[in-house]
C-alpha cells in the first residue's frame, strides 16, 4: 500500500492507511526516523477521529524515545510555524483538509516548517513498510497551552498597525481548525465580524460551509451587508474571498492582488509568480503584462513552495486557495492571507468588487467525477476521448485531466475563449469517464 498522496497521507478514518495497524506502523516509522531524544509537535483539526489517531501515533513516538508537544486544535499553517518555533525535529498535523468528516490524514513538516520533500517521503514510506524495533527510554509529553495565542499574534504581526474599525467582514471557518482564530484576529483590530461555520461538532467540518461550499458565505455577506467575506477550509490552509456583491474570488485573483500590492510597494521578490497547472490562463497573461515570470508546478502547495524557494519568489499558490506568502509562512495559510487581503482593501479605499478583481479570467470549467474501483484514466476509451477533445480545442485553449491525490475523484478542466465549446469538451470527457468499463 502506498501511503503518500498529493498532500500527505489521507484516507477514510479507521480503514486502510488509517487503520490502527497502519497508524502504529506510521508512528513507529516516524519515531525511528526522529530517534531517541528527538522532539515532535502535533496539532489537529476538529474531526472526531483526530484524538484516536493522535493517541495511536503518540504511543509509538513515546515508545521510540521521542518527546511530544501537543498543540491541540489549530490550523495546519500554525502547526508548520510552531514546528520551527519549538525547534522540533518534525511537525505532525492530523487533518484531511477539505475532505468530509469521515476522512482524516497526516501532514508532516520538516524542522523549518516546510512540507516533506519527495525524497523524505520515500524514505519514510520505506520505514512504514518495515518499521524497526524500538529501544531506549520512553519519551515525554509536553503541552503547549498557548499555541493558538502564539499563532494569532504571529499572523497579526504581519499587518503592521492597520486598523479594521471601518471594515465589516464575514468569516466562514468551515467548522474546522480555524474556528475562532480568524474572527478573533479581525475583531482584535476593530472589525465588525459576522461568522458562519464556527461551531464544530466533530462531524460537520466542511459540511455545506467553507471554501469548498462558499454559498453559505455569499449569503451571510449579502444579507449582513459585509464589505468582504473569507472562507477557510477544514484545516485553514486555504482561503477564498467573497466580494460585497457576492462574487467569489478564487486563489488566482488573490495571488494577483497580493503580487500587485507587493510590486507597487517595492516588496516584490524574485520577479516571478508560481502557481500550478490548474491556474487560469488569465493569470499567466496578466503576469506577463506586469513583467513577471509565471511558472507552473504539479498540483499541491508543497510543489509550489519548492519552486518558490528555488526562485527566491515570495508570492504563489493555487486556484483552490492555497496561498503562500513566504515572508511570513512556510505553507499555505488561509488566516494570514485573509488578513493581508483585508489590510490591502482598507488601504485602497476601494470596494471589494473593484479591489479584488485584478485581471479578466479566461473562461474555465472544472468538473469533478467520483469513481470506484479501477482507475478510469488507464482505460483506452478515456485516453482516446481526451485526445479527441484536445485536438478539437486546438490552440484555442487547453485541457487538463488529472486524478485527485486526496480522494477517488477525476478532475476535468478546460479553458478557452469559447464558453460553449469548453463546456461541451468537459461534458464529453466526463461522460466517458462515468461510463461503465
Amino acid at each position: 500500500m502506498s501511503f503518500f498522496g498529493t498532500d500527505g497521507i489521507r484516507g477514510r478514518a479507521g480503514e486502510g492507511k488509517l487503520s490502527d495497524d497502519s497508524l502504529d506502523r506510521m508512528g513507529a516509522a516516524i519515531g525511528a526516523l526522529v530517534g531517541v531524544g528527538g522532539h515532535i509537535v502535533i496539532g489537529s483539526d476538529t474531526r472526531e477521529s483526530g484524538p484516536h489517531i493522535q493517541a495511536r501515533l503518540k504511543a509509538q513516538l513515546l515508545a521510540y524515545g521521542v518527546n511530544v508537544t501537543e498543540l491541540g486544535v489549530l490550523p495546519t499553517p500554525a502547526t508548520a510555524w510552531l514546528t520551527g518555533q519549538h525547534r522540533a525535529n518534525l511537525g505532525i498535523m492530523i487533518t484531511a483538509s477539505h475532505n468530509p468528516w469521515h476522512d482524516n490524514g497526516v501532514k508532516l513538516f520538516s524542522p523549518t516548517g516546510q512540507k516533506l520533500s519527495d525524497a523524505d517521503q520515500t524514505a519514510l514510506e520505506a520505514l512504514i513498510q518495515n518499521p524497526p524495533a524500538s529501544d531506549g527510554p520512553d519519551g515525554i509529553i509536553i503541552e503547549d497551552g498557548e499555541a493558538v495565542e502564539k499563532y494569532q499574534a504571529h499572523i497579526l504581526s504581519a499587518l503592521g498597525d492597520i486598523d479594521f474599525s471601518s471594515l465589516k467582514v464575514a468569516v466562514d471557518a468551515a467548522h474546522g481548525a480555524g474556528h475562532g482564530i480568524l474572527a478573533k484576529a479581525f475583531a482584535a483590530r476593530g472589525a465588525t465580524v459576522l461568522t458562519v461555520g464556527g461551531e464544530p461538532d466533530g462531524k460537520n467540518i466542511n459540511a455545506g460551509v467553507g471554501s469548498t461550499s462558499p454559498e453559505a458565505l455569499v449569503t451571510i455577506v449579502k444579507d449582513g451587508g459585509a464589505d468582504v467575506g473569507f472562507a477557510l477550509d477544514g484545516d485553514a490552509d486555504r482561503i477564498l474571498a467573497v466580494t460585497g456583491s457576492g462574487d467569489i474570488i478564487d486563489g488566482d485573483q488573490i495571488i494577483a492582488r497580493l503580487a500587485l500590492d507587493a510590486k507597487l510597494s517595492g516588496g516584490m521578490k524574485g520577479d516571478a509568480l508560481v502557481s500550478t497547472v490548474m491556474a487560469n490562463l488569465g493569470l499567466e497573461k496578466w503576469s506577463a503584462s506586469q513583467g513577471l515570470e509565471f511558472l507552473r508546478t504539479p498540483v499541491g502547495d508543497r510543489h509550489v513552495a519548492k519552486k518558490m524557494r528555488d526562485l527566491g519568489a515570495t508570492i504563489g499558490g493555487e486556484p483552490s486557495g492555497h496561498i503562500l506568502i513566504t515572508d511570513y509562512a512556510t505553507t499555505g495559510d488561509g488566516c494570514l492571507t485573509a488578513l493581508m487581503l483585508a489590510a490591502s482593501l482598507v488601504r485602497s479605499e476601494q470596494d471589494s468588487d473593484q479591489h479584488l478583481k485584478v485581471f479578466d479570467p479566461v473562461p474555465q470549467i472544472l468538473k469533478s467525477v467520483r469513481y470506484e474501483g479501477e482507475k478510469p484514466l488507464e482505460r483506452a476509451l478515456v485516453k482516446s476521448e481526451i485526445e479527441k477533445q484536445t485536438a478539437r480545442l486546438g490552440d484555442e485553449g487547453r485541457i487538463l485531466v488529472r486524478a485527485s491525490g486526496t480522494e477517488p475523484v477525476i478532475r476535468v478542466m478546460a479553458e478557452g475563449y469559447d464558453p460553449q465549446l469548453i463546456s461541451d469538451v468537459v461534458e464529453k470527457i466526463c461522460s466517458v469517464i462515468q461510463a461503465p468499463a
